[in-house]
């Protein structure tokens, strides 16, 4: 199984308790996007790219068949392989992540609507450019490194406001200390990656989601605030026979259910219950 990091994200992103994946039985592979972490940049990535990525990586490991998942900023990419790689990919899911924006996407005004300010900003200096994006990532990454390592109220930094729920999650020092570590891989020596992850997400991803055959999961959080749920729903909506998780919380209420998405990315595909809607 491949696990697709968020934005900004390493391959150090996990479960804090690894015995999670012991116990399913699962096999998780991680890695550097492109620009993040050990991984040298591709300018001009698209979402879609992401799938060849992760191709070459099965291959050189050896695995004709996979599932995949990614969370946040992770899930558009898992999505590209679940429409790219429908020949290899047994199961894909969505996890907290974001609907495409604009035409084939979310019109902008229901693409933010419910959303941080911080995150508003981002993509918008991601539609104006990378020469007015980066230097305001280069601004920030400082700032979130250092509060994701402190106790700060503001884990994510002043215009990245969480909910309650987040909240609570992030209060977990476990939680927090591996979002610290593998934040700091990612962004520590230059903030290549999260500008192409950005870029891409301004962009259309270059593929259809609704075009996608593989079962599909779309997990959301009515409380999200970083992905709030109107994309959850409108991938859930889009992409045909998705099954839908909606999660109690935001953005980090996958932790406390992440053996359940473990055993349905491992289950037969043809075992998937599609067109089903749980809580």
């Amino acid at each position: 199984m491949f696990s697709l990091h968020g934005t900004p994200g390493s391959r150090l992103s996990r479960h804090p308790d690894e015995t999670v994946y012991r116990r399913a039985g699962v096999r998780a592979i991680t890695y550097d996007r492109p620009g993040y972490g050990a991984s040298t940049r591709h300018p001009g990535r698209s979402v879609a790219d992401g799938a060849g990525d992760v191709a070459a990586i099965a291959d050189a490991l050896g695995l004709e068949r996979f599932a995949v998942t990614g969370g946040s900023g992770g899930a558009p990419h898992a999505l590209a392989c679940g429409a790219l790689l429908a020949g290899r990919v047994t199961r894909c899911a969505s996890v907290v992540g974001p609907a495409p924006f604009g035409p084939g996407g979310l019109a902008p005004d229901a693409f933010f609507e419910g959303m941080v300010e911080g995150n508003i900003k981002e993509l918008g200096w991601a539609i104006e450019g990378e020469h007015v994006l980066r230097p305001e990532l280069e601004r920030e990454a400082p700032e979130l490194m250092a509060s994701l390592e402190s106790d700060s109220d503001t884990p994510l930094g002043g215009d990245y406001a969480l909910s309650p729920a987040d909240l609570a999650v992030m209060r977990d020092v476990s939680v927090r200390s591996m979002l610290a570590v593998s934040v700091r891989e990612a962004i520590g020596r230059t903030v290549d990656g999260a500008v192409d992850d950005d870029l891409a997400f301004a962009r259309p991803w270059g593929f259809d989601v609704a075009a996608i055959t593989v079962p599909v999961a779309v997990w959301y959080g009515p409380d999200d605030t970083l992905v709030p749920a109107g994309h959850g729903e409108w991938l859930a909506s889009t992409i045909p026979g998705a099954e839908v998780v909606v999660l109690d919380g935001g953005h980090f209420a996958v932790y406390d259910r992440l053996p359940e998405l473990l055993t349905w990315l491992v289950a037969p595909p043809e075992s998937a219950g599609r067109q089903r809607r749980l809580p």
